[in-house]
């Protein structure tokens, strides 16, 4: 009698509370074709707003305190800062010319920025909006990269083919680890054990040992039907838990779902039409994919490791960042 009355009780008061609504995000996403970023509601699962920004944007991050958007403005060769409030262009930063691809230090301050035309990496105070330092790197610098600790940033070279490590404090660069054709994006794992490096014209993703500087694992993709110059990895992200890696494959339209303990390839997601950058929900519930032949962004649930929705955007949606709402 007392626990059936209990029960009861319980269904009482789980009826009679309010509902607690779901903790909505926005994406954001560099339109490099129609020099817009598109404003997505991922609670709606579409897009709200249209905001023109600066020439050919790509690289988009979001800084820590949530309060400014950073977007590279590759042919103006400077970085906007945006309000993600008002929307409104606030202000830039100098990054040096033809600024593609970026990440902030792990405190949020400062930035560092791949010049692929200049072969360089500048250094930026994002609070003084000043101009700190620009270090050589390889040829065509690409991806960029911040160690968990913030102590060594990682930059790959498109033509040089290699992975160069640089010490943040003394800015040299301590290593340079020889990858495949054409390297597009570094990533740690959260936890520092690794770096994985995608190769575009390698076709494969190379897993680099961050205190010996040494390849100690090649990932290789093989989509039945297609050929293999058409498995070209670039995005690269991993989830909140480092059990996965997911692989954006270019024009082969997937996403590869990799397990990191044994470095084999779980699923491949069919995506939109040439897949290139990556970003997760801060619940880590999905990852969006930017799309840029199909001007559409895919969410995959990762739970289910399943797409869900596809949302139309603007032309060659390049990058996307996502905040709480």
């Amino acid at each position: 009698m007392i626990r059936k009355a209990l029960r009861t009780a319980v269904l009482l008061l789980a009826t009679t509370l309010p509902a607690l609504p779901a903790r909505a995000f926005i994406a954001y996403v560099s339109n490099e074709r129609d020099n817009t970023i598109s404003v997505v509601d991922l609670d709606q699962m579409k897009t709200v707003k249209t905001v023109p920004v600066g020439q050919r944007p790509r690289g988009i991050t979001m800084t820590p305190d949530g309060r400014e958007i950073l977007l590279c403005a590759s042919d103006d060769d400077i970085i906007q800062i945006i309000d993600p409030k008002t929307l409104a262009i606030t202000g830039t930063l100098p990054s040096g010319p033809d600024p593609e691809t970026f990440v902030l230090h792990v405190s949020g301050n400062p930035l560092f920025v791949s010049n692929e035309n200049d072969n360089m990496v500048t250094i930026i105070d994002v609070a003084k909006r000043q101009m700190l330092a620009q270090i050589s790197t390889g040829v065509e610098p690409e991806g960029m990269e911040v160690s968990p600790d913030g102590r060594t940033i990682v930059n790959t070279s498109e033509t040089t083919n290699m992975a160069h490590f640089f010490d943040v404090a003394s800015q040299r660069m301590v290593a340079s680890v020889l990858v495949d054709a054409r390297p597009r994006i570094a990533q740690y794992r959260h936890d520092g054990r690794e770096v994985w490096v995608s190769a575009e014209l390698g076709g494969t993703v190379s897993v680099i040992d961050p205190t010996r500087h040494a390849v100690t694992h090649r990932i290789a993709f093989t989509v039945p039907g297609l050929r293999a110059e058409a498995i070209q990895p670039v995005g690269l992200r991993f989830a909140p838990d480092d059990s996965l890696a997911f692989v954006a494959l270019g024009p082969a339209n997937r996403v590869a779902v990799v397990d990191t303990g044994s470095y084999e390839v779980k699923k491949y997601l069919l995506v939109g039409q040439r897949v290139w950058q990556m970003a997760f929900t801060p619940d880590g519930k999905y990852l969006l994919t930017t799309n840029g032949l199909s001007n559409d962004i895919s969410v995959i649930d990762v739970g289910a490791l399943r797409v869900v929705k596809s949302i139309p955007v603007g032309r060659l949606p390049w990058g996307v960042v996502v905040a709480p709402q």
